[in-house]
Formats: C-alpha cells, structure tokens, sequence
C-alpha cells in the first residue's frame, strides 16, 4: 500500500510545506542580523564616503562639493604625524607580536608539563580590552606611580644600574616623553596580542603532518633546519592569518591610544583613527574626519582584498 501525502485545504502537502519551512528557517533566523549589518555596516560606510564630499562640520550637510575635505585633510600637519606613527606603531606592533607569538607557540609545541597551565597564562591579556590594557600600563609606566616609582622605593632613584651600562640619561619617562611615548604604545599593544599569536602559531603548529617531521628527522635534519626549512614555510597561510588580523587591529587602534597617552604628549601619539574622532567630535570638522575615515577604510581594504583573493585562488586550485 503506497503512502497517501497528508493535503491540507488549501491543496499543498503539509509534507512539502513543512521541507519549505525548514529550508527558510535559517534564512529568517539570519535575516535580522543581516539587515542591521547592511545598515548599521554597509550603510554608514556609504554615508561616511558621501559625508567627506561635502562641508559638513558639526552636523552633517549634504552638499556636494567635490574633493575640498580630502585637500584640508592633506594639507593638516598633524595627519602626517599620524601617519608616521601609525607606521611606526604597525611596523613594530607586527614585527614583535609575530616573532613573540612564534618563539612562544615553539616552545609550547615541545609537549612541556605544564602547557595547559601556560597556554591561558598567555592567552589571557587577549581577554581585556584595550581599554583596560592601556589603563594598566598608564599606571605601570606612569613615573610617578609605576615601575619609576618602585625602583626609587628599591633605592635606585637614580637608574644607576643602566647608567652603568652606559645610558647616562637614563630615565624611565617613556610615557611623557614625546620621543619614545609612542613605544609605549607598541609595549601595551604587544603585550595584549602576542599570546593570541601565539595560539594561532600553535594551532597551525599543531596541523602540521608530522610524518614530514620524522621523515626530516631520519634524514639526519637539525632542528633548526626541520624549522627553517619545512616548518615555517608550511605556516605561510598562518604568517598571512596573523599579519592581516594585526594590520587591522593596529589601523583602527583607538581606546588602547586613548587610555595610555590621550593622544599626547602633545601629539606624539597620534594615530589616524584619534585623528578622525578628534577632527570629528572635537573640532567640528567632520567632512576632514569622514576623509580620513575613508583613507584609513582604503587602506584596511588594500590588505584584506589581496588576502581574500589568495584565499579564493587556493580553494579553486
């Protein structure tokens, strides 16, 4: 006896519309937040582009005239000093956070005792925000209330062990000096995200099959060498991962500048994104801020295109 689909009055199956339903149930599960991402998203991306072609200044005006912001945008001494730390900070928040997090997930990868202990240890500062972060290190290379403070309470008020070394004028006044207060920045902003590289390392690490290893290892290969010449090609797609992940973080870096230096002294720790919001909200110059919010979105785009693109081309290969 063959099975009889259940109709309802209507004249679908109940069987059908039901697999119609199930097929949909995702869709409208998603549809929400896909509509407030193409808004809140998408759309004030289109708004912020269209804003940086008019006068606006403390509010938006929505007429258009031309280039006139991105001139006064290039024509402010105080962008390229943005720019010059932005290169700086990235340079070495990149440099150190890679070569930190690959030493760490090395030393991990040795299947030490206490690698469960170690690994959250680590991955912790990633938990805190960079408000947080730069709060914490305010305060632990303040001068007067941190690390300067507890070496004169171990009685070197005068740094003489490093002048010993040869640094006459050593002082520990990174944070209001305007020659080094943007290094401080790069010690906070490295202290928070090499133990995230560090996992994505150890992760790619982990991947690794390791009957090349052992292999290697028959061959008569040195550690150094299995490292240097299979390993470490083999986490190309990791190397890729960890500079776009940071390129980005250190581009839009703004609560971490914001909660150690304000900005200062002076302007010596000027990035674009304090720029934008300083132009924006404090100087009512918005359409200069809308500017620079798109150069800063230009640029986020200039590294992640390439990368989404070589993506694409190793799944198609």
């Amino acid at each position: 006896m063959s099975a009889v689909p259940l109709t309802d009055p209507a004249g679908g199956s109940s069987s059908s519309r039901a697999e119609r339903l199930r097929h949909a149930l995702p869709k409208l599960v998603l549809a929400p937040s896909f509509a407030l991402v193409l808004v809140f998203v998408y759309g004030f991306i289109l708004w912020t582009i269209y804003l940086s072609f008019t006068p606006s200044r403390m509010l938006p005006v929505y007429q258009l005239i031309g280039f006139d912001a991105y001139q006064r945008l290039w024509s402010q001494p105080n962008w390229y000093v943005a720019l010059q730390n932005l290169a700086i900070f990235g340079s070495l928040y990149l440099l150190l956070c890679t070569a930190i997090g690959l030493t760490l997930a090395i030393l991990l990868d040795q299947r030490i005792r206490f690698e469960g202990v170690l690994r959250p240890i680590f991955l912790y500062p990633m938990a805190l925000s960079f408000i947080v972060t730069g709060t914490a290190w305010q305060w632990f290379l303040n001068p007067t209330l941190g690390l300067g403070r507890t070496m004169q309470a171990l009685g070197w008020p005068t740094w003489a062990p490093v002048r010993w070394l040869g640094w006459e004028n050593a002082q520990f006044d990174w944070l209001v000096n305007t020659e080094t207060a943007i290094y401080t920045v790069v010690i906070a902003g490295v202290w928070q995200a090499s133990g995230f590289v560090m996992a994505m390392f150890l992760a790619g690490l982990r991947g690794i099959d390791g009957e090349i290893i052992k292999a290697a290892e028959i061959d008569g290969a040195s550690s150094f060498t299995i490292y240097r010449r299979i390993i470490i090609p083999l986490l190309r797609p990791v190397f890729l991962s960890v500079f776009i992940v940071l390129a980005h973080m250190a581009i839009k870096s703004y609560d971490l500048v914001k909660a150690l230096t304000g900005g200062g002294p002076g302007n010596a720790t000027e990035l674009p994104s304090t720029f934008m919001y300083s132009f924006t909200y404090e100087r009512s110059q918005m359409a200069v801020g809308a500017a620079s919010a798109v150069i800063m979105l230009m640029t986020i785009t200039a590294i992640i295109v390439p990368y989404l693109y070589s993506e694409l081309r190793e799944r198609r290969g």
